[in-house]
């Protein structure tokens, strides 16, 4: 690994490009910027420090082992993550309540950046591999005809950039991108298809191919993936963002979740519209300039972007070598090194994307993301980074390797409870002991412990559901609707925690042997999924529950009980699995105004387009704006070959 951050230096360390008109600016402070981390991360420690001193007495209470040593680390890291989030979510509760900005810290105004005129050129370009084409030529177009309906596309160009490899689905492509040329007539001049017949360096290489041959043409790129779906009125105010901020590197806003059909799909979806906005707003307001970049729904400033983010192939084996796979936070670092800000837009509205329906591929998923974050271990001595972005290369991380410190907690506290249970009465432990060894219980701290961490998990949500009720009522359906909805997705997150902690930590384990992680394309329309693929997904980890409960009833009962909630997951993982995958019981949620969401309560014309065109109805079309000036450079022959038609 020594030899990583010497390679980043020597690829990254140039200085800032010549022309002043790509330079960052001084731009103003920030309301207390000086003071938001430091404050922060105090209450962080404090709450850290607080939890781990209660978990100490507990176990020194009868003499500190090596093994209950492990154990407090081990607590140590997972309490502080755990920690970090309350606190982000405090912040966030604060000010949404308050209907603050959390980065200048006045009245939320969502209409601040409307009010200027579009300067700029931008590109909307949107990496595919191997997608079902129906769906990606359905959002592509919605999201399209959004922005032509705002009156201000001429601004903007699209671009398909396929690295598909499968020769049916490439012919898909070619077929359904001439019937979208020919809907959109007039338009169609400004939608551009690319297809390279060679993956190489995955999604890296095909935006890499893209600033290539194209960059050079315009200020911002906006990057959408296959399931992005965006509001012309969203790209828009990315677009006004970047024009108003000359410092900013990449803006980033929170995608929500839409259309999801089945109960597990309709769980995430209610879950991350319900609390994700609050938490973005606490994490803008102490990352302030340098946040993260999540890979899609997000727009880039094209020019540093090209001058500092280009990635090499590390050395060495996986899961430190090799390409770069979470790109994203290495590019957000990269810009944040070279001096360009990275935000978070917590409160802008429109950009959605569309989530794996059913545990299993919302599994496979996570398993690509594993190695990527594992990697940027690697990357942690890097010349020159941010502190903040250090601290996301590190949570990413331990977002994942949490699950295997949690099953290892988890057995060694069983193996420390059985082994007590046995030696319960052995009071004599020496040869020539005058007074015996009475074992401690401190009950009182176990309690403390206990509520303390359950208040850390719980009371966030009680948050976002406080903010959903005082300022989202209606768009969730009511306050019992909202109620309702949260009390079920809390008892099916506290189900599925075992079972999801169960595939992390196998997925840790697997990279840290070096297994290979292929990156297909992920399904996302609702499936119910079989038996025998549920129970071959689980059966091992149900076998494995039976004889860990088992052993803990014969020899620590007491113990037992208090593992109930992490066996009762384990054990029915295949049922749990196949029936929240089911498309009727998602249904008979939204009949039950269950799981409802603003995006279903609301009409948006983004979404509802996208229906149609899922159906095969076409909505009219605007009527084409008038064409700006050109730029100079490659634009003009671009135009007249109309690259759109031209695979290559």
């Amino acid at each position: 690994m020594s030899g990583i951050p010497m390679q980043f230096s020597k690829l990254h360390a140039r200085a800032l490009p010549v022309d002043a008109r790509l330079q960052p600016e001084n731009s103003i402070r920030l309301p207390g910027e000086a003071l938001r981390r430091p404050v922060f991360f105090m209450l962080v420690l404090g709450t850290t420090v607080a939890g781990m001193a209660i978990m100490f007495n507990i176990l020194a209470a009868n003499n500190l082992m090596p093994l209950e040593a492990v154990l407090l680390c081990l607590f140590s890291i997972t309490f502080g993550w755990i920690t970090i989030s309350f606190w982000s979510a405090v912040c966030g509760f604060v000010l949404q309540m308050m209907q603050r900005d959390p980065l200048s810290l006045k009245k939320m105004d969502l209409d601040r950046y409307r009010r200027q005129p579009i300067t700029t050129r931008t590109a909307v370009v949107m990496p595919v591999y191997n997608e079902d084409t129906r769906r990606v030529i359905a959002g592509f177009e919605a999201s399209f005809r959004s922005l032509a309906a705002t009156g201000e596309l001429a601004h903007f160009d699209f671009y398909l950039l396929s690295d598909t490899t499968d020769p049916q689905v490439a012919q898909a492509e070619l077929d359904a991108w001439q019937q979208l040329r020919e809907r959109l007539g007039d338009l169609s001049g400004q939608i551009f298809y690319r297809r390279r017949e060679k993956n190489i360096a995955r999604k890296v290489g095909n935006l890499a191919d893209f600033c290539q041959r194209w960059g050079s043409n315009y200020e911002h790129m906006i990057v959408l993936d296959a399931d992005s779906i965006m509001t012309g009125d969203c790209l828009l105010q990315m677009t006004r963002a970047m024009q108003a901020n000359p410092r900013a590197g990449l803006i980033q806003t929170v995608p929500i979740p839409v259309r999801q059909t089945t109960f597990f799909g309709r769980f995430v979806q209610f879950a991350a519209v319900l609390y994700s906005p609050m938490l973005a707003t606490g994490l803008a307001f102490w990352q302030t300039n340098a946040a993260n970049y999540w890979g899609h729904n997000a727009i880039i400033r094209v020019r540093p972007f090209i001058d500092y983010c280009g990635l090499p192939s590390l050395p060495g084996k996986a899961p430190f070598g090799g390409d770069i796979l979470s790109h994203d936070f290495v590019e957000a670092a990269m810009l944040r090194r070279a001096g360009w800000d990275v935000f978070l837009l917590a409160d802008l509205e429109g950009s959605y994307e569309e989530v794996p329906s059913n545990i299993i591929d919302y599994a496979k998923r996570d398993r690509r993301w594993v190695q990527g974050n594992i990697q940027h271990l690697g990357l942690l001595d890097i010349a020159g980074l941010h502190s903040v972005s250090r601290l996301h290369f590190l949570l990413g991380a331990v977002a994942y390797i949490s699950s295997l410190i949690w099953l290892a907690m988890l057995a060694l506290s069983t193996a420390d409870a059985v082994i007590r249970a046995i030696n319960s009465n052995v009071y004599f432990t020496e040869a020539y002991q005058l007074f015996p060894d009475w074992p401690i219980a401190k009950t009182g701290l176990i309690v403390a412990l206990i509520s303390l961490t359950i208040t850390l998990l719980l009371l966030p949500k009680i948050m976002g559901i406080v903010v959903a009720i005082t300022h989202r009522n209606a768009a969730f359906g009511g306050t019992w609707a909202i109620i309702k909805g949260a009390f079920i997705e809390t008892v099916f997150a506290i189900l599925i925690a075992p079972i999801m902690m169960a595939f992390h930590a196998y997925f840790v384990i697997s990279v840290i042997l070096g297994f290979k992680v292929n990156w297909d394309a992920q399904a996302r329309e609702g499936r119910l999924l079989p038996w025998g693929e549920a129970i071959a997904r689980t059966s091992r980890t149900t076998l494995v529950a039976l004889a860990w409960g088992a052993v803990t009833f014969i020899y620590a009962p007491i113990f037992f009980w208090w593992l109930m909630p992490i066996l009762t997951g384990l054990v029915l993982s295949a049922p749990i699995v196949r029936y929240s995958s089911s498309l009727y019981l998602g249904e008979l949620m939204r009949r039950k105004q269950v799981f409802l969401c603003p995006s279903e309560t609301e009409d948006d014309p983004v979404l509802r387009d996208m229906q149609q065109l899922l159906e095969k109805k076409h909505p009219p079309l605007p009527a084409p704006a008038t064409a700006p000036a050109l730029p100079p450079d490659n634009w003009t022959e671009m135009r007249e070959q109309n690259l759109a038609q031209m695979p290559f």
